[in-house]
């Protein structure tokens, strides 16, 4: 069976996503698509609106056929290391092809792009390091870095989705066997659009509406399941867990906060400062944010807090991955069927007590999500694949 990966959150699914899917498996011509979904802590450092067994039947009942989790330590990351964690997933899966969506306007190349990076890495490296602590922020950094070395002008680091493009371009060319990348151009709304289209919205729009009790204006963009869950069940954001994060710093010797994953340059004296003046996350990362540590920097650095991840943790996981199936199709358990006995990782369906070492860092996680809502159901013991006609 041809497979093609796409690598996704789903804060929450929404139409577009639903056309990556169909559009996924139109343009590889696979016979499945596999989604490999962060958990409930996003890549942008904040907890995902509704937990990620919700969000994981919901791609499965719109296209989907096999939903395997990303890990915390890669899911909660900057684009290359988040683009790491779901291209090395894919890999290990086998996978054929890989479908990503981009806002980029101008034509490029990204399997071209990934081979050059990874053939020119050494001199990349350096250039970084030659203009590293320049002031600019890294996206600026990364633009300034890739203009000089590669002709072509669609080096604007700060559109994300064009970011993890050429993330996972990079990533994918250093594999013996790339899968081939068809990278799909948004429709209608931007990542960042706050405007409602009349079938397309972004998912910060979503957000927006489900937190502002408007989720009616929405629901023509959402699939009719989806809208339902968005108005049953738990829905959370940083807000719910500012005291348990307050409660974190303050209490936590500056010692203490410098040994949490990420913590450079002295930045815990301005969290630490931050935090005491602050009533909302809201207020809180206002209070912090500089141009240096942009206000994505600091929910990531905000949620290691939380679930006070160690450096250790993250190398652990990415020396010890593991793929963790959250739910299939009848389409997608054959194809799992057939790919399990050749994996090299392991494959987990069910999360038990024996498996508390391995899946720490993501069982700790869990357990601080489940803090937000007292509705919020066990994340990790006993929970076994979903399972969708």
């Amino acid at each position: 069976m041809r497979s093609c990966g796409i690598i996704v959150e789903y804060n929450p699914f929404h139409n577009g996503h639903q056309y990556h899917a169909e559009m996924a498996r139109k343009l590889s011509g696979a016979d499945i698509v596999i989604a490999v979904m962060s958990g409930n802590f996003l890549q942008r450092g904040e907890p995902a609106i509704i937990d990620k067994w919700a969000r994981a039947k919901e791609a499965l009942n719109h296209g989907v056929d096999l939903v395997i989790e990303l890990p915390f330590a890669y899911a909660v990351q900057s684009a290359d290391y988040f683009a790491s964690g779901g291209v090395k997933l894919l890999q290990d899966l086998q996978c054929d092809a890989l479908c990503f969506g981009t806002d980029n306007q101008s034509e490029l190349d990204y399997e071209l792009f990934g081979n050059f990076v990874h053939n020119h890495q050494k001199e990349i490296d350096q250039a970084y390091q030659e203009i590293k602590n320049n002031g600019m922020s890294y996206p600026q950094q990364m633009t300034e870095v890739f203009r000089k070395f590669y002709p072509n002008d669609a080096f604007d680091f700060s559109s994300p989705n064009h970011i993890l493009g050429l993330s996972y371009a990079k990533e994918n060319a250093t594999y013996e066997k790339p899968m081939t990348l068809y990278p799909l151009k948004r429709e209608a709304a931007g990542y960042h659009d706050t405007k409602i289209y009349q079938h397309f919205a972004s998912a910060t729009a979503i957000r927006n509406a489900v937190f502002s009790e408007e989720l009616d204006q929405v629901k023509r963009v959402l699939p009719t399941q989806v809208a339902i869950d968005l108005n049953s069940s738990p829905t959370v954001s940083w807000e719910e867990y500012w005291p348990l994060l307050k409660y974190k710093i303050l209490s936590s010797s500056l010692v203490e906060l410098r040994e949490i994953y990420q913590m450079k340059e002295g930045i815990e004296y301005r969290l630490q400062e931050a935090a005491k003046v602050s009533d909302s996350f809201q207020q809180f990362i206002e209070q912090a944010k500089t141009k240096r540590y942009t206000w994505t920097r600091l929910q990531r650095l905000a949620t290691y807090i939380l679930v006070n991840v160690k450096q250790c943790e993250i190398e652990s996981v990415r020396q010890n991955s593991y793929i963790h199936v959250l739910g299939f199709t009848e389409q997608g358990q054959r194809f799992l069927k057939e790919k399990k006995k050749n994996l090299s990782l392991p494959l987990i369906t069910k999360i038990s007590k024996n498996l508390s070492t391995q899946l720490a860092l993501d069982i700790r996680s869990n357990q601080l999500y489940q803090l937000g809502s007292d509705r919020i159901l066990e994340q990790s013991f006993g929970r076994f694949p979903i399972r969708v006609s």
